[in-house]
């Protein structure tokens, strides 16, 4: 690979990089909300790299030591530069300009470890709204770590996307978390009963209660739900975080 094609390849990066983090969303496929100055600052500097590079390339002095290197008679052989694979490199660069990935979903959830709920030893009590919106990491702390089961026969109301459940037995309503990047995410699910099953990443605000099994405030009850209502609603800009549910009761 030339030198100008180097060149243009740092500045072609820099400049995807900016786009993607200052005029789309799309940055939070990647990583989380908080980098976004690191991504900017990365873009600008990458830029910045390319336009001095091609300013010194400019220059006729670098011009004739290029076109003295250039000539394969005067050192009696030619150069051969980087292997042709190097040209790979444009691909995820032109992807940043004009390609989106695909938000993850039901397809990775299923296949990675669930998100370890922390221990939490003290509880607030729940406030008296009904039905009472949570995080799925809450419900699943209220459930299993709760002493005074508090979480019991309450109306609550969770967001997230639907996972299909490998058993054939009700769906998991899920959220993958960025700790700081998509290599990191981990995932919290909750088994939902009593509702057929929507089309698997289907974004939904489910309402119902805890599905009674075990034993309520320790690791023996399961983080699961039986749905009384099921809403579609909108995947949120920011879909990889836990968020408490926004749509109205």
């Amino acid at each position: 690979m030339k030198r100008p094609v180097q060149i243009l390849l740092l500045t072609l990066t820099g400049i995807g990089l900016l786009h993607t983090a200052l005029f789309t969303d799309t940055y939070l496929r990647y990583v989380k909300a908080g980098l976004r100055p690191v991504l900017i600052t990365s873009g600008v500097v990458l830029l910045l790299l390319g336009l001095a590079a091609a300013a010194a390339r400019g220059g006729p002095e670098h011009t004739a030591h290029d076109d003295h290197e250039s000539d394969p008679e005067h050192h009696g052989h030619g150069h051969t530069g980087a292997p042709r694979i190097a040209w790979l490199l444009f691909l995820p660069a032109i992807s940043l300009l004009c390609y989106a990935p695909p938000a993850l979903g039901a397809y990775t959830a299923a296949r990675s470890n669930a998100k370890p709920v922390a221990v939490q030893k003290g509880f607030a009590p729940l406030p008296a709204t009904s039905p009472l919106p949570l995080t799925l990491t809450e419900f699943t702390k209220r459930v299993q770590q709760d002493p005074s089961r508090a979480i019991k026969s309450r109306l609550v109301r969770l967001t997230g996307f639907v996972t299909p459940a490998g058993d054939g037995a009700g769906w998991y309503l899920t959220r993958i978390i960025f700790t700081c990047c998509a290599a990191d995410s981990q995932t919290v699910k909750i088994h939902v009963y009593g509702a057929g099953a929507p089309p698997a990443n289907t974004w939904l605000a489910v309402t119902g209660t805890w599905h009674p099994r075990g034993t309520l405030g320790t690791r023996t009850a399961p983080a699961a739900l039986d749905a009384k209502d099921t809403r579609p609603i909108a995947q949120p800009v920011n879909a990889y975080t836990d968020d408490l549910p926004l749509t109205p009761s």
